[in-house]
């Protein structure tokens, strides 16, 4: 019989190492962006790409408010441009987070798409903020089995 996994072809070992590696580079996870935010990295910047009405009711302790239908030129003239930003949105079935990291690409800023959004973020027990202020992480959350 023929194998449901393998009918759609098979890439080489070094085809999917190199797939792989480019997914690390364009996405992180809740818990590699906690650790970073609990160390206090400052290289890190954290966006939430949704509109400021659902950012007050819950964020990512430390994201700023950036709705990713503002971002142009001109709004974004006010970011570093020696951060890493790392977009997030609602989670999976939302594409915030992805239009939000295209548009600032395409502007020229390092980015990372922060994989799961706020719904992961919740289920690996991060803490959440409330508000229109960013606020700050200060405790970790379900730690990573990895």
């Amino acid at each position: 019989t023929m194998s449901h996994v393998l009918s759609s072809g098979l890439a080489s070992a070094e085809q999917a190492r190199l797939f792989f590696e480019a997914q690390l580079a364009f996405r992180t996870d809740p818990a590699d962006l906690a650790a970073d935010l609990l160390a206090g990295e400052e290289r890190i910047v954290v966006i939430d790409t949704r509109s400021a009405g659902h950012y007050a009711e819950g964020h990512i302790p430390g994201a700023i408010s950036f709705p990713h239908a503002t971002m142009n030129p001109a709004s974004t003239a006010v970011l570093a441009r020696d951060k890493v930003y790392v977009c997030y949105c609602d989670g999976i079935g939302c594409n915030g987070s992805t239009r939000g990291a295209c548009k600032l690409a395409a502007l020229g800023f390092q980015v990372k798409e922060l994989i799961g959004g706020l719904h992961w973020w919740r289920q690996d027990g991060f803490a959440v903020a409330t508000g229109s202020e960013p606020g700050v992480l200060q405790t970790g959350g379900i730690a990573c089995g990895c």
